[in-house]
């Protein structure tokens, strides 16, 4: 049998010290294992220890909630006032001690462009100068800013923008030296933090000149309860520390307003908030993003490069491919922090990482470390079957079953809400696809070799369904039936036997 961790002010995810949660996610907590539990504790404790962080809190996310929360710190090195005074009091972190999560803060500036495009202000393909005039990028694209593939420069001008006050970059012009370009925009991914300054300063001016963080509490922070997710940290929060790299000894790292390079980097949050942040990226919610817009973020956006595929980037989302899972976040880093998200949407399952120390700790490993003990250990159970809701369409349901393109045996299934799915039958390959229902009797294909194309059901002068045109193939209820409207024709003498 295996045994808790007894130390109570390290172990924060127990029922009576879940620091800032509520009851129902200590509950959640509960129904993990024993054995699962200890096997979280002990990686976030080698992670720490290994990475010589003076504090590391981790958190789980699983079915939307905190299913499990901890923090381990050293004897100086917890939570103090934020400004980096280095008298941390020793007190452990918890989920809702805040941290400063670097480019996790590009997540919710992608949030807020998509929220802009989807209530048609702009598109993606809208070049950068027709939203924000005077740009010293005019002609990237809004896509190619999100992706990281509009070939500008890596950093701000000027002295490491990360330790040195906003107030030297006061106008966008100040953002860039000479020519910001360094690679042709749209060919390859080419990671921008002053290319997310540009998206902020596109958010500020199509919502009317309000400063982007505003915007952002009003829009996202507030419908989804994230209130300890602020610009500037508010108590309890971690201190920024350098460790020495090769003496156990300590420095405090400065906390500086970013100003216009806030978008790329400037977020304070908690574990608790960012377990909340996992579940609208892995659900959406309609008072924020619908689920739609999210699974766009999460398609890659830019081609991989290298030998072998193990990471790429969406449109504001890392993904990753990690011991045979696909995940997807986002880490951070600043001076003083580092910060890791990463979410298996197979298994509903997220894990969180916040250390308050400017490297060491293999941050994004241990988080999606922390997801995938409890997908291997405690894999997810799926939610019962049960009989779609009525009322049904008799016509829908008759165009159910084989369907075949040529001679490759395919199957059509009819799903909620109208919608269809088509796969092949039997074999390898196949050209499989989920199709949603649109109001003019058409379906339109999400996902697959079908993604955006037109699925029609053609009917002959009786009414009869004649074939269904999928993107120009033809699919008929026979194999190459001599009848049918086959492109190309059928020989007429039809199958033979040699």
């Amino acid at each position: 049998m295996s045994r808790e961790p007894s130390d109570a002010r390290q172990e924060v995810a127990s029922r009576e010290e879940l620091d800032g949660a509520g009851e129902h996610e200590a509950e959640e907590f509960a129904v993990l294992l024993p054995e699962t539990r200890r096997a979280l504790w002990r990686r976030l404790a080698v992670g720490q220890a290994e990475g010589r962080a003076p504090s590391l809190t981790g958190a789980v996310m699983r079915g939307g909630k905190v299913a499990w929360a901890a923090s381990r710190s050293g004897s100086a090195s917890g939570t103090g006032s934020g400004r980096h005074s280095g008298s941390g009091d020793g007190a452990a972190g918890g989920v809702d001690v805040q941290y400063r999560i670097g480019s996790i803060t590009k997540t919710f500036v992608a949030v807020l462009v998509l929220r802009l495009r989807d209530e048609g202000l702009l598109t993606l393909d809208d070049p950068l100068g027709k939203h924000v005039p005077g740009s010293a990028a005019p002609d990237v694209t809004v896509a190619q800013l999100l992706s990281h593939s509009s070939g500008l420069a890596a950093e701000s001008r000027g002295p490491w923008w990360e330790r040195t006050p906003g107030s030297l970059r006061p106008e966008p012009g100040d953002l860039f030296e000479g020519d910001p370009r360094r690679l042709p925009a749209g060919r390859r991914f080419h990671y921008s933090n002053p290319g997310y300054a540009l998206l902020g300063s596109l958010i500020e001016r199509l919502r009317g000149g309000q400063a982007w963080g505003e915007v952002l509490r009003r829009e996202v922070l507030e419908p989804l309860g994230m209130s300890r997710t602020t610009l500037l940290p508010q108590a309890p929060c971690a201190d920024g520390w350098a460790v020495h790299p090769w003496a156990d000894v300590l420095l405090p790292e400065p906390a500086q307003d970013t100003g216009l390079m806030s978008p790329a980097g400037q977020l304070w949050s908690t574990a608790e908030d960012l377990v909340r942040w996992a579940a609208f990226l892995l659900r959406g919610d309609d008072r924020v993003l619908s689920a739609a817009t999210l699974a766009e973020m999460r398609a890659p956006a830019v081609p991989p490069e290298g030998a072998a595929w193990d990471g790429g980037f969406g449109l504001g989302l890392q993904l990753f491919r990690w011991n045979g899972r696909l995940l997807f976040g986002h880490g951070g880093s600043m001076p003083g922090f580092l910060a890791s998200l990463m979410i298996d949407i197979s298994e509903d399952v997220a894990g969180v990482v916040l250390a308050n120390c400017t490297s060491g700790p293999a941050i994004s490993a241990i988080a999606a470390d922390l997801a995938g003990i409890v997908a291997d250990r405690e894999p997810r159970i799926p939610e019962p079957w049960s009989p779609m809701a009525g009322p049904l369409d008799e016509d829908l349901l008759a165009l159910t079953g084989p369907w075949y393109w040529g001679a490759h045996p395919y199957v059509l299934r009819l799903r909620t809400a109208r919608a269809l799915e088509i796969s092949l039958l039997s074999g390898p390959g196949g050209r499989a696809s989920r199709f949603r229902a649109e109001a003019d009797g058409t379906w339109t294909g999400l996902d697959g070799y079908f993604t955006g194309e037109r699925l029609r059901v053609v009917r002959t002068e009786d009414g009869s369904v004649s074939h269904l045109d999928v993107g120009t193939f033809v699919f008929t209820r026979g194999p190459y039936e001599p009848a049918g409207p086959v492109p190309g024709g059928v020989d007429e003498e039809g199958w033979r036997a040699r």
